[in-house]
């Protein structure tokens, strides 16, 4: 391998010393795919689909590399006896919590284990830098209780589990869970990898191999290319490449080169085929005997290789009488013959194709030379040009884009006799069988996916049937079937050929074509040729070179072959002219342009690419994956090359294109060994020059090497190399730590189980000295503990207190449970010296003991489940039954043991004393922390193995000599022992309430889930449930009330009632509520509701089940509840008035009185509660009348709380459940006028509520009189406007108010008086009621425009300073002037619509001329403001003002009305004039009979006809006008009716000439009358010659044509379809 001089090592994408550095944009680049052969598409029939694999381009996947995990900087205190990482404790047990939250947090200590996350699994991956190795273990990370503190809240112990942090797959790890998931590393491993389809997008590295190796045939060039060459020659214009390589030149000669260059042929000089212009089309036989050139002006000629002298064949051009006749088939003379192909293995039986979209098949009978043979031409495709079209379509121009003759393969095909050859034009893909006889095979149309405006292109190659060396891995045949490729544009599709047998042997097989895949380029597609089986090349019109993938459509290498020249033609753009788009960019079918063609100048032999350039030949072999590694190496990417060589092994990499077998076993062979070569080959290039220079290959690089080895090893499935020479290599050059952790996420997802013991101790030294002590715990637990060294690992583990991977090793390894249970016993004897937690003198002490003996509990219950700590995996039922009875034995058999047996250690847990206590090791564990062992237990109790199971019996009784001690009594152990010994030893003298009320919680949970396996006598639950009452903390009293509940639930006290002031000092109201519900005590069952905190609002559903007649209660029972009711009515209220309101309206309607009293100080409330049952929001209204007291109340409170409503509300209401004496007060007290007037008005004091309203009224007059003149010049200007605004908008309020109660009175009056005869009243009558409330609405709104205009209008004299002015805005005294007039205009409206009547036979003016109700009141008023105004100035001016509004409504109404006709009579004139408009006649003559019908020249005194026509017409319209007058019948003749009978239409009466106008007729056609002769000759009876019959009306069509409408229907006749008032134009249809 050779290196170079190095280039810098300062970036993690740098290489080793000595090594170029290459691109580093290639970092982070993957390879990317993005085919798909999963959907289908539709081709030309219905029954095919094609699966469609388009791929627009392959887009590059960028992943970022994962970002190293920053470990922390560890100080190892070396002299210090206590393990490193718990010296991170003293700087955290300062702290709340663990910055991260995560589960190495430092625990709080305290009496209960709220704080433990025994329910919740840890999902945080481990970190560096974990504080306690236990920590991860998600235990209960608190003590029992130290002194001083208080249970923690909200803990429930019984309702959770005990989880392990390793329990869970490691998934989530900060390094990458697995290597094969790793970003591309920083060199470019391949092309392969690296798609891009546009150079210039992007800026992609090539890479260290040539993907296509190019050689130009020089020695051939010299010949071919030279000038001589050319000169004797000519140019080359075709290639064809088998045996040998064979070329056509411009001067129709052909060249044969063997493959060492050699000029072996030189054919066509001295014979006709040089004067037939160049060769533009050239092929050769299966044999390669004999070659075929198709020339410029249409002839072909074959040439037999072993005597090229004479042409073997000769195929000429028809002649042009041949031409003429029709008499045979072939070329026409000069077009040039495009394509060539031999059928077969047949010499004499050819297929061409030229430019002008012709094909033919050409076959010669057998005889002696050339003279001796005829050729028989068959047209297979296409027309000639002077062909007549078929009917009714058009002759499209075309040409054969693509042609190709199915080539033999190297097994028997039906295929190969049939002579398939497959053509493409612009429209169709057609395959046909040549033989026995010319037929169509297939036909395909043009596909969809054309780009719309692309480059016009078309190409095609075939495939034939081979047979393979392995069968196929997607169709499991032997043998290949013959598949096309080809090509529109930038579509390219593969279609597979299937041979259907016939049912007759001797009959051909019928072949099918499925349409298998297509893909998509981004491109025109020039050329396309079958590299390999599975292997396509495709060359663009931007002559770049695409490999790809034949099944998966997948595009494997991309690059430009723009410097090889490569050779083209513009064969096809004059044919297709056309064809090509003539600035119509809306039509998608057209095409921009028409490509050069490629086809003659790309071809492909035996995997070899042959390129015909302008001035040389190239040959091209792609290169193979042994080179592409190579090359890698060579390089110094030795990274990249072994991710590419795992790429091969896998199969990832695109195998078929560097010659890698599909078989995955036949290729793990060919890679397997290279693959391992190149890693150790890397290894040692590495580390021999880090040794060398160090900072040469940086630990990056070395993080990559190893990452890259792990994933080859894995692919390889091999082992050893990871841990025999690699981890030599790596601790040799003491970078073990970087193998380690590489190593780890392997360990931790399952993928390597067998670590030796080297690497082992390697490990526990490396993660140790980083403080990572959790990891490294997580990493043991998922090791295979029989591959272990067991005393390396547990010293290692003890010395470093990983005591979760020191459980796992002695359970699984050894199969003891008791051992590693001892020793976390052990750390809680030091702790309890006291028999209670005590502490010591130095803190980190305590927490290193303290949190690694936490682990008893999670241990306790995996193990007495039945699952492995602390993965969480399943233990066999054997050894499961084995662990459980000896922990129960240690546990429960009452005395301190030796262990292990024949050993004289003993753990004693009163060293200081002489005796040890009964239970020893349970009293330890109850006096540390006894909610977390009775949690643990829990869940130990729904184990069967506590059951009586027959399997214990026959344990125990069948053989129980078989079985050691501890198994014997563990077998033995129930649920009822159990509980019986805690109750033994946690008493009320010996263990505080924050310790006993967890064992009742205990007992009264597990009671009822096992009572089969439970006894207790009355007074033992009977103490529990008194224990569950008097709870130590509030924390705790939902868990045991939760308890209390569920021993109520299977046990019933002797005397409930003596419990019941338990329960209520207790709290616990849902036990309450069930008793007193269960006793049927229905009123302190809502009592309860009411006192109950958490659950009042359900006390409305009690109720309303309680007092529904369906719930049967007794008087008693019912007066017990409303008692309770109207006791806590006002809290009832206040829970929720309108649920209050409903239920109360529901159940109880005459509590109302009630509840509405105990909210008398909350009147918000009342007013909530009231709108709820008066106003309910849903559309059913209450049925009955309300109470009037409620209804009052309602209307007092509504009109301090929503005064705006009042009005609406009250003329909802009956008025007579109200009484005004209790309203009035309030209703004036609050401003509500309105309402008051309205009540008044429906209990009949219309007087007085006229009064009261005019009295609110002059109130508003004096306020605002107050307003505008006692306003301070200081005062804001802002917020006077706003109070006039105000103050005008209540007096607009209240005249409407007037009015509506003036009309109400006169509607009253009018049908009171309806049905009396009355004598017809005069102007000097009294007036009546509604006359003198309208006499006093109007001079009250008089009066206060009067006084209000004329304290706004003050004379000069009169004005004060300005100081002393109201500091309005400018204009707004006029706009309050006109608000006033318009309210006494307003009413004045109103009053004169109210008492007018008019009559339908009179107008309303006539109506209002005889109304002396107006009358009287206007006179009553003027009456009245004579006597009380001496000066009525003001009065008139006002009034004036009013009438004159009035007459200037009048004059807009009469010019809009002016406007309005004018405008109409404009339109419909303009309508009259197009009426009378005609069409204007094509010509002046008949177009059936061509006699003139009018115009210059025709017959007859036109004008006097007309003249006379207008007279008649003129005399009608009078006589109309006069029948339409008001004033008479008849005209001023009185003989109109006569002369209108002369008048008949517009000449389509009988008998009568039409108009002489032009008029439409539904708009396509228009009638107009004969001569104007003929009717004055009928109209007014003067003679004239009748040479020829009349001909009648003439009919002028939209097309300008005109007829005589006789000879018109004469010709529709004849052809059946003639139709009044639906002619056609003969003539134009």
């Amino acid at each position: 391998m050779s290196s170079s001089q190095a280039q810098g090592s300062n970036g993690p994408g740098d290489n080793m010393a000595d090594i170029p550095e290459l691109a580093p944009e290639a970092d982070d680049h993957r390879p990317g795919s993005s085919s798909s052969d999963g959907e289908t598409i539709r081709g030309e029939h219905g029954e095919e689909h094609i699966a469609d694999a388009a791929v627009l381009e392959e887009e590059e996947e960028e992943e970022n590399p994962p970002a190293d995990v920053p470990i922390p900087t560890v100080k190892v205190d070396t002299s210090a006896s206590i393990p490193n990482h718990y010296r991170e404790i003293v700087g955290a047990s300062q702290e709340a919590a663990s910055e991260d939250g995560s589960t190495d947090a430092i625990p709080r200590l305290a009496a209960s284990p709220m704080g433990s996350n025994l329910s919740i699994p840890d999902d945080t991956p481990s970190v560096q830098g974990s504080v306690v190795s236990s920590m991860g273990s998600s235990v209960l990370p608190t003590f029992a209780r130290r002194p001083g503190m208080s249970p923690t809240p909200s803990f429930r112990p019984f309702d959770q589990r005990f989880q392990s942090r390793i329990a869970s797959p490691y998934l989530s790890s900060p390094r990458p869970s697995s290597p094969a998931f790793l970003a591309g590393h920083s060199r470019t491993v391949s092309v392969s990898s690296q798609f891009l389809l546009d150079s210039g997008e992007t800026e992609t590295p090539s890479p260290p191999w040539e993907v296509v190796r190019w050689t130009k045939l020089r020695k051939l060039n010299s010949q071919a290319f030279s000038e001589a060459g050319k000169r004797n020659f000519g140019t080359p214009t075709c290639l064809a490449v088998t045996a040998n390589i064979v070329m056509g030149t411009s001067k129709g000669i052909i060249l044969v080169f063997d493959y060492n260059q050699n000029l072996k042929l030189i054919i066509g000089p001295g014979t006709k085929a040089v004067e037939s212009g160049p060769i533009t089309s050239i092929a050769i036989s299966a044999d390669h005997s004999t070659i075929a050139g198709g020339h410029s002006n249409g002839n072909i000629f074959t040439w037999d290789t072993t005597r090229a002298a004479r042409p073997f064949l000769s195929i000429p051009h028809l002649d042009p009488t041949q031409v003429q006749r029709r008499t045979a088939d072939g070329h026409i003379p000069n077009v040039a013959i495009t394509h060539l192909g031999f059928l077969g293995t047949r010499h004499t039986a050819l297929v061409s194709a030229d430019d002008r979209g012709m094909a033919f098949s050409h076959l010669a009978t057998r005889g002696t030379g050339a003279l001796g043979r005829t050729v028989k031409t068959t047209r297979i495709l296409g027309r000639y040009p002077d062909s007549k079209p078929p009917v009714g379509k058009t002759l499209k121009p075309s040409t054969v884009l693509g042609f190709s003759s199915c080539p033999l393969g190297n097994v028997e095909m039906a295929t190969d006799g049939m002579g398939l050859t497959a053509m493409l034009t612009p429209y169709l893909l057609v395959i046909v069988s040549t033989t026995p006889i010319a037929q169509t095979q297939h036909k395909s149309a043009r596909p969809k996916e054309v780009a719309a405006h692309s480059a016009m292109t078309g190409c095609l190659a075939w495939f034939p049937a081979v047979k393979l060396k392995v069968p196929d891995p997607v169709t499991g045949s032997q043998i290949s079937k013959v598949k096309l490729v080809y090509c529109w544009s930038n579509v390219l599709t593969v279609l597979d050929v299937d041979e259907i047998p016939a049912d007759d042997k001797e009959k051909l097989p019928s072949l099918k074509f499925r349409a298998r895949s297509r893909w998509t380029c981004e491109e025109s597609i020039a050329a396309v040729q079958w590299l390999s089986r599975s292997v396509l090349t495709v060359l663009t019109i931007s002559q770049r070179l695409i490999v790809l993938e034949d099944r998966s459509m997948r595009m494997t290498e991309a690059f430009d072959l723009m410097n090889k020249h490569i050779y083209h033609a513009d064969l096809f753009s004059k044919q297709l002219n056309p064809l090509v788009e003539q600035l119509d960019e809306d039509d998608d079918s057209m095409h921009g342009v028409v490509a050069d063609a490629f086809y003659m100048s790309f071809k492909a032999y035996k995997s070899r690419l042959f390129l015909l350039g302008f001035n040389d030949v190239s040959i091209g072999a792609l290169s193979n994956w042994a080179d592409r590694l190579i090359a890698l190496m060579e390089s110094g990417d030795y990274v990249g090359a072994i991710q590419l060589a795992t790429s091969y092994y896998t199969g990832d990499a695109n195998k078929l294109t560097v010659g890698l077998p599909e078989d995955a076993e036949l290729r793990h062979s060919m890679v397997q060994d290279k693959l391992m070569e190149i890693m150790s080959a890397s290894l040692k290039y590495a580390f021999g020059q880090r040794q060398k220079r160090r900072d040469s290959v940086t630990d990056a690089h070395l993080q990559e090497l190893a990452e890259t080895c792990f994933v080859a090893c894995q692919s390889v499935g091999d082992e050893d190399f990871v841990f025999d020479e690699m981890w030599e290599w790596y601790e040799d050059g003491e970078v073990e730590g970087l193998f380690l952790e590489t190593l780890e996420p392997y360990i931790l997802d399952g993928s390597i189980a067998t670590v030796p013991p080297v690497v082992v101790k390697g490990m526990v030294t490396h993660f140790v000295r980083k403080g990572l002590e959790s990891r490294l715990e997580e990493l043991i637990c998922h090791l295979n503990t029989a591959t272990l060294d067991l005393d390396q690992i547990t010293l290692l583990c003890k010395q470093h207190s990983l005591y979760d991977a020191l459980l796992y090793v002695w359970n699984q390894a050894l199969q003891d449970f008791i051992t590693p249970l001892l020793d976390l016993l052990a750390l809680l004897v030091p702790l309890m010296q006291n028999g209670r937690y005590s502490g010591s003198t130095n803190p980190i002490e305590d927490d290193i003991y303290g949190v690694n003996a936490l682990k008893i509990f999670p241990y306790l219950s995996y193990v007495l489940t039945g699952r492995v700590y602390p993965t969480g995996e399943a233990l066999s039922e054997e050894v499961a039954q084995k662990a459980k009875a000896e922990l129960y034995w240690l546990l429960f058999s009452g005395k301190s043991i030796t262990w292990p047996k024949g050993s004289n250690k003993r753990l004693l847990t009163k060293p200081s004393q002489s005796q040890e206590p009964s239970f020893p090791y349970l009293r330890l564990i109850l006096n540390f922390d006894a909610p977390s062992f009775l949690s643990a237990l829990n869940e130990a109790f729904e184990d069967s193995f506590l059951n009586d199971s027959p399997e214990k019996q026959a344990a125990t009784g069948s053989r129980p000599r078989d079985l050691p001690e501890e198994q014997i009594f563990g077998l033995t152990v129930d649920r009822q022992y159990i509980v019986s010994i805690l109750m033994e030893i946690m008493n009320s003298t010996d263990y505080e309430t924050t310790d006993t009320i967890y064992l009742d919680m205990f007992i009264a949970r597990n009671l009822p889930k096992y009572p089969q396996y439970l006894l207790f006598p009355g007074s033992t639950l009977t103490k529990v449930l008194t224990g569950l009452c008097r709870f130590p903390g509030r924390d705790l009293a939902e868990d045991a009330q939760l308890s209390a509940e569920y021993l109520l639930s299977v046990y019933q006290p002797p005397d409930v009632n003596a419990l019941i002031p338990l329960f209520k000092e207790a709290g616990f109201y849902r036990i309450l509520k069930r008793i007193y519900k269960n006793d049927k005590q229905y009123g302190k069952l809502i009592e309860t509701y009411f006192e109950d905190p958490e659950d009042q609002e359900a006390v409305f559903s009690c109720i309303e089940v309680c007092l529904r007649p369906q719930a049967g209660l007794a008087r008693r029972q019912v007066q017990d509840v409303h008692q309770v009711i109207k006791k806590h009515a006002a809290h009832f209220v206040e829970i929720d008035p309108p649920m209050a309101a409903k239920t109360i309206a529901k159940v109880a309607p005459e509590l109302h009185h009630d509840v509405l009293q105990s909210s008398r100080e909350q009147p918000g409330l009342q007013y909530s509660y009231l709108k709820t049952i008066l106003e309910p929001q849903t559309e059913q209204r209450p049925t009955g009348s309300p109470d009037r007291d409620l209804v009052e109340q309602y209307l007092r409170l509504m009109c301090k709380f929503d005064p705006a409503h009042v009005s609406d509300y009250v003329g909802l209401v009956q008025s007579t459940n109200l009484r005004l004496d209790n309203l009035l007060p309030t209703m004036e007290e609050t401003g509500v006028i309105d309402a008051a007037v309205i009540l008044m008005a429906k209990e009949g004091q219309v007087q007085e509520a006229m009064s009261r309203l005019v009295k609110h009224l002059g109130t508003l007059e004096s306020a605002l009189q107050g307003l505008l003149a006692g306003s301070e010049p200081e005062s804001n200007t802002e917020q006077l406007h706003q109070s006039v605004e105000e103050l005008m908008e209540a007096l607009r309020k209240y005249i409407l108010v007037g009015i509506w109660l003036c009309q109400g009175q006169t509607k009253t009056v009018r049908e009171a008086n309806a049905g009396r005869r009355r004598q017809k009243p005069t102007l000097d009558d009294a007036l009546s009621s509604d006359e003198t409330l309208w006499l006093d609405l109007i001079d009250i709104a008089v009066q206060i425009t009067k006084q209000i205009s004329t304290a706004l209008q003050l004379s000069p004299a009169d004005t004060p300073s300005v100081d002393e002015r109201p500091d309005l805005p400018l204009g707004e005294n006029d706009k309050i002037i006109t608000l006033l007039r318009s309210l006494v205009q307003n009413t004045f409206t109103a009053l004169l619509t109210s008492t007018s009547t008019p009559s339908p036979s009179s107008t309303t003016t006539a109506g209002m001329g005889s109304n002396l109700s107006f009358l009287r009141i206007l006179r009553a008023f003027l009456t009245r403001a004579a006597a009380s105004s001496p000066n009525l100035a003001d009065l008139r001016s006002v009034l004036s003002s009013i009438f004159a509004a009035y007459a200037y409504e009048e004059s807009i109404l009469r010019l809009s009305n002016r406007l309005l006709e004018r405008s109409l009579f404009v339109s419909v004139n303009e309508a009259v004039a197009l009426r009378q408009r005609g069409w204007r006649p094509r010509g002046s003559t008949c177009e059936a009979c061509s006699r003139r019908v009018w115009g210059p020249g025709v017959a007859g005194n036109v004008f006097e006809a007309w003249e006379e026509k207008q007279a008649l017409e003129d005399k009608k319209r009078k006589q109309r006008k006069a029948l339409m007058s008001p004033y008479g019948d008849a005209g001023e003749n009185g003989n109109g009716d006569d002369d209108a009978e002369a008048y008949v239409g517009k000449g389509k009466g009988k008998g009568k000439a039409p108009s002489p106008r032009l008029r439409q007729e539904d708009g396509a056609e228009a009638q107009i009358a004969q001569d104007p002769r003929e009717a004055r000759s009928e109209e007014v009876g003067t003679p004239r010659r009748r040479e020829q019959p009349p001909l009648g009306p003439l009919v002028l069509l939209a097309c300008r044509h005109i007829y005589h409408k006789q000879c018109l229907e004469e010709l529709l006749a004849k052809d059946g379809r003639v139709k009044e008032k639906d002619y056609r134009c003969p003539i134009d249809g």
